[in-house]
């Protein structure tokens, strides 16, 4: 099966290399359980020699993206920096990409590769994943693609994605598992000591509302609920508070932030809680009613749904000062 692993212009070194260190160490551990090696892996650019990092580092590539005809499994790593300007450096890579695909290649975008992937078109109507910071960018840019936001791993037609950072590993472990073994995706886990088995970036995501929408009376109210979270707040409040009805309060709110009303104030609320999990003693029912609740299910509740982990499991993993017992 052959692997290519495009190097696009001001890659991201530690978003490239994985993929083919692994692909190759996946060969090592077919050889050991007594089985014929299956990737054949190399690098392919626009060029014989690719800058990364800002210019730090510099690939080697294996063969011009132009001569490659065909591939069974295409990897489109992120850029560094400012997605536009990683858009502009390897535009000339688009179309290639879409030709690839259309002749029967797999497409796999790591992190904010998704927005190479996406200028294809070829995400259109289609499902993906990216780095959860850059979710409401892509949303924005690519409004015909639905983001799942929190997913570590989105397949839809032999086009995958990945979501951010470290959860590109993931990605290329469900490809290990998918073109060889399941044996071999563990061993490789094992290996680079990877977690196989976490499907979800919500943990790891911060909440930050949409505010480049235009809507001065929405962002005053995204304000107010950011400094007011731990009050009694209803969607009539703030639909009073500037002086709007309340369907088209929630219409306007929705077209802004993504969110409604009462998913904001959750967000908002939830990410309180986190930092209060992150940085003090306080117990759980402590932390609740500071952020606004009063009831624990509620809380626990929406806390797992936003955070993928109980408000003791987020308390446990992510606290600066000394776990409570």
């Amino acid at each position: 099966m052959q692997i290519s692993v495009f190097v696009p212009q001001y890659g991201v070194i530690e978003a490239i290399t994985p993929a083919f260190r692994s692909f190759n160490t996946a060969n090592e551990f077919l050889t050991v359980f007594g089985k014929k090696p299956v990737f054949k892996v190399e690098y392919v650019g626009l060029n014989d020699y690719v800058p990364a990092n800002n210019g730090e580092y510099t690939i080697k590539t294996d063969r011009l993206l132009k001569d490659v005809i065909n591939t069974d499994l295409l990897i489109i790593p992120p850029t560094f920096g400012d997605t536009e300007a990683g858009i502009r450096a390897n535009a000339e890579a688009i179309p290639y990409f879409k030709k690839l695909h259309l002749n029967g290649s797999s497409l796999a975008s790591l992190c904010i590769g998704a927005f190479l992937l996406a200028e294809t078109g070829l995400l259109n109507g289609r499902k993906c994943s990216t780095h959860w910071a850059y979710i409401s960018e892509f949303k924005e840019k690519y409004p015909l693609v639905e983001v799942e936001d929190g997913a570590i791993i989105t397949e839809h037609d032999n086009i995958y994605s990945s979501g951010g950072a470290s959860s590109l590993w993931n990605l290329i472990l469900y490809l290990v598992e998918k073109f060889s073994d399941r044996e071999t995706a563990v061993m490789i886990s094992k290996y680079f000591a990877l977690d196989i088995g976490r499907d979800s970036q919500s943990q790891f995501a911060i909440f930050r509302g949409q505010k480049n929408h235009g809507d001065p009376e929405i962002q005053k109210v995204q304000d107010h609920i950011e400094m007011k979270y731990d009050d009694k707040i209803t969607v009539e409040d703030l639909a009073n508070f500037i002086n709007m009805g309340r369907r088209t309060f929630e219409r306007r709110f929705k077209d802004a932030t993504n969110n409604t009303p009462i998913e904001y104030i959750q967000r908002v609320r939830i990410e309180a809680a986190k930092k209060f999990f992150e940085a003090s003693r306080k117990n759980v029912s402590e932390v609740m009613y500071d952020v606004g609740y009063t009831d624990t299910k509620a809380f626990r509740d929406i806390f797992r749904k936003i955070t993928g982990l109980t408000p003791i499991e987020y308390r446990n993993k992510f606290a600066k000062v000394a776990k409570e017992v």
